[in-house]
C-alpha cells in the first residue's frame, strides 16, 4: 500500500496561514470552524452525511514525520519556527457535528470544529475533501436505495473512480444502504461483505461458454453467479441450468433492455425448474433506471459509474467557515462573512429537528455564543443532532470500523423514513424540510 500522511493532504495555504499567523501571535486564538452547505445539488431533497469515521482516522495519523518536514522547509512553506512547532503536532481541539447516516439540508452544522486557529486551519482541505465526497456518495446511494424497492444494491463502482476514491466509495455506499462492495481492500478494512464471480473474459478465455460455466461452478459451487451475456442470453441460461442444475444460485445480465431481458430470464429458468436461481442486473444503473425496474424481475443490483461519481453530484459544496474566534482582549466573539451570496451565520451551533404527527418538518439551527446556547431551553420534542466525536484530543472510537458503519446504515434508513414522503421522490424540488436560523 502506498504510504502517505494526512497532514500533507491539504492545500498549501493551510501551512502559509499557519506560519503567518504564528508569527503575529494569532495562531493561539481559540476559534470555532463549521462545515456546512449552502444549497443541496440542483433539485435533491436531502443528503446523507458521511465521512466522518473515516476523519477519526485521518486524525489519528495527522502528523509529520522528519521527511515531510524537510519538504515544507525545502520548498520553503513555512519557516524554522514553524518547523519546531510542526515537530510533535496533534490536533488538541474538539469535534461535534451530525451522525454518519444523518440527514442533512441547506446550512446544517455538519461539523464544528473547535480549537487554536493553528491547529483548526490545518484540517479543512482534508476534512471538506473527505465530507464532500464520502456524503456525495451515500446520498446517491439512498436515493438509489430506496428507487430499488428492498431488493439490495451493491457496489462495483472501484473501476470508475481513482483507486482510494474507490475505497472511501464503498464505505459510503453501504451507509447509504448498499449491502456489499466487490472492493477487496474496502471489505478488508471496514469488514464489509465482498462480492464478484467473473466477467466477460472468463467466458472468452474458455473455447466455449459450457466450458467456463462448468470451471465457475467447479471453483464457486452451484450456488453462484454466472454471467449469461457475453453471446446468446437464452441459449446462455440454458446452458447454465444444464451445467449446474436447478440448485444454481444465480444469473447476472449486463447488457440489452434489462427489464424485458430479466422477465424472459425469469420466465425461461421457472420453466427449465431453476425458480430459486436469483437474477443480477448491471450496466450503468442510477436512481432513475432501478426505479424503471420496480417491475421487473430482478433481485439484486450492481451499480457502478453513477455510485461513485455521486450519479451526476460529485460534490455537495460543503464550505469550511470561522464562525468564533478570540479578539485581542481573549474574549470569544461569533464573526461572519458578509459577502455577496456568500455570507455566513456567525457563532457556534446547535442543531434540532422537530417533528409533526411522527413526521420531521423543521429543521432548527440555533447560533449565538457559548454562553448564549449553554442557556437555550429546546423543545423536548426536539431530536438533537449533534454528537461529540473529539473532546480536547481524545477521540471517540466508537464511531469507526464496522459496527458505526452498520449503526449509521440503520441511522440513515430511519432518518430518512422519517421525512415526509417526498423526499423519496427522484423528481426535482426543494428540501424535503426547511432549515429555520435562530440568532441569539
Amino acid at each position: 500500500m502506498v504510504t502517505y500522511t494526512p497532514a500533507l493532504m491539504t492545500d498549501m495555504y493551510e501551512y502559509t496561514m499557519l506560519d503567518a499567523t504564528l508569527q503575529d501571535g494569532t495562531a493561539q486564538r481559540n476559534c470555532v470552524f463549521e462545515i456546512y452547505t449552502r444549497h443541496l445539488p440542483q433539485g435533491r431533497r436531502y443528503g446523507v452525511v458521511a465521512g466522518t469515521g473515516r476523519i477519526l482516522e485521518a486524525l489519528e495519523q495527522f502528523h509529520l514525520s522528519d521527511e515531510e518536514l524537510r519538504f515544507l522547509s525545502d520548498r520553503h512553506i513555512v519557516s524554522k519556527e514553524t518547523i519546531a512547532w510542526l515537530e510533535n503536532f496533534s490536533f488538541k481541539g474538539s469535534i461535534r457535528g451530525y451522525r454518519e447516516g444523518e440527514m442533512f439540508f441547506p446550512n446544517s452544522p455538519i461539523l464544528q470544529v473547535e480549537g487554536s486557529f493553528g491547529e483548526c486551519t490545518l484540517l479543512e482541505t482534508l476534512l471538506l475533501s473527505i465530507l464532500n465526497y464520502d456524503s456525495a456518495v451515500a446520498s446517491a446511494a439512498a436515493r438509489m436505495v430506496s428507487a430499488a424497492k428492498n431488493r439490495p444494491c451493491m457496489d462495483m463502482g472501484g473501476r470508475r473512480t481513482n483507486e482510494w476514491a474507490a475505497v472511501a466509495a464503498s464505505r459510503a455506499a453501504v451507509i447509504g444502504g448498499f449491502k456489499g462492495t466487490a472492493n477487496l481492500l474496502a471489505a478488508q478494512l471496514y469488514d464489509l461483505p465482498a462480492i464478484g464471480t467473473a466477467a466477460h473474459s472468463f467466458t472468452l478465455v474458455h473455447d466455449n461458454e459450457t466450458d467456463a460455466f462448468h470451471s465457475q461452478i467447479k471453483a464457486l459451487g452451484k450456488g453462484t453467479t454466472l454471467l449469461v451475456d457475453t453471446y446468446n442470453v437464452e441459449e446462455a441460461v440454458r446452458t447454465a441450468v444444464e451445467v449446474a442444475g436447478p440448485e444454481l444460485g444465480g444469473v447476472r445480465i449486463d447488457s440489452g433492455d434489462l427489464a424485458a431481458m430479466a422477465q424472459r430470464v425469469r420466465n425461461q429458468l421457472d420453466a427449465l425448474g431453476a425458480t430459486n436461481t436469483t437474477i443480477t442486473v448491471t450496466n450503468d444503473l442510477d436512481e432513475y433506471a432501478l426505479a424503471a425496474l420496480q417491475t421487473a424481475p430482478v433481485d439484486s443490483y450492481g451499480v457502478g459509474t453513477m455510485l461513485v461519481t455521486g450519479s451526476g453530484a460529485p460534490t455537495c459544496a460543503m464550505v469550511y467557515k470561522l464562525t468564533e474566534r478570540e479578539n485581542g482582549d481573549g474574549v470569544l466573539q461569533p464573526v461572519a462573512k458578509k459577502s455577496k451570496d456568500k455570507a455566513s451565520v456567525p457563532g457556534r451551533k446547535l442543531a434540532y429537528r422537530s417533528f409533526e404527527y411522527n413526521l420531521a418538518d423543521t429543521e432548527h439551527v440555533v447560533s449565538g455564543s457559548e454562553e448564549k446556547l449553554a442557556a437555550f431551553d429546546a423543545p423536548e420534542d426536539w431530536k438533537n443532532l449533534l454528537v461529540d466525536y473529539v473532546d480536547h484530543g481524545t477521540i471517540d472510537s466508537s464511531y469507526q470500523g464496522h459496527d458505526a458503519i452498520m449503526n449509521a446504515q440503520k441511522h440513515c434508513a430511519t432518518s430518512l423514513a422519517q421525512l415526509p414522503i417526498t423526499a423519496q421522490s427522484l423528481m426535482r424540488g426543494d428540501p424535503a424540510i426547511p432549515t429555520e436560523i435562530t440568532v441569539l
